[in-house]
């Protein structure tokens, strides 16, 4: 598992443009990535969104998916995204390399 967070300040649209921004880029950054599910949730002065994205991991030779949290409270907006499922071992953790580089895809887009 691989963990990746930051924090952001803007309003409403700010919220929207980061959020679509991602959707955009992790899609369009692999042919076999896609949206699992995604949820939204709005209280006065709060916004939650989250995405569960997937793809094919060619380093690992698997699956993989990300799930990524947008949150804003004022004028703050918090990320967090957490890759799982890279490895192929049965009782411990070996080759997450998939899921670094899932990780990597996000840092990319948020980057531009």
């Amino acid at each position: 598992m691989a963990k990746y967070t930051r924090t952001y300040s803007g309003d409403a649209q700010s919220f929207d443009r980061l959020l679509q921004k991602i959707e955009n880029g992790v899609l369009n950054a692999s042919t076999s990535a896609s949206l699992e599910d995604s949820w939204d949730r709005g209280e006065p002065g709060a916004r939650c969104a989250v995405r569960v994205f997937e793809r094919y991991s060619y380093a690992g030779g698997n699956r993989v998916s990300m799930s990524v949290t947008l949150f804003q409270t004022g004028d703050t907006i918090h990320l967090c995204a957490i890759t799982s499922g890279g490895s192929q071992a049965v009782f411990f953790k070996i080759n997450t390399l998939g899921e670094e580089a899932f990780l990597d895809t996000l840092r990319d887009v948020l980057d531009r």
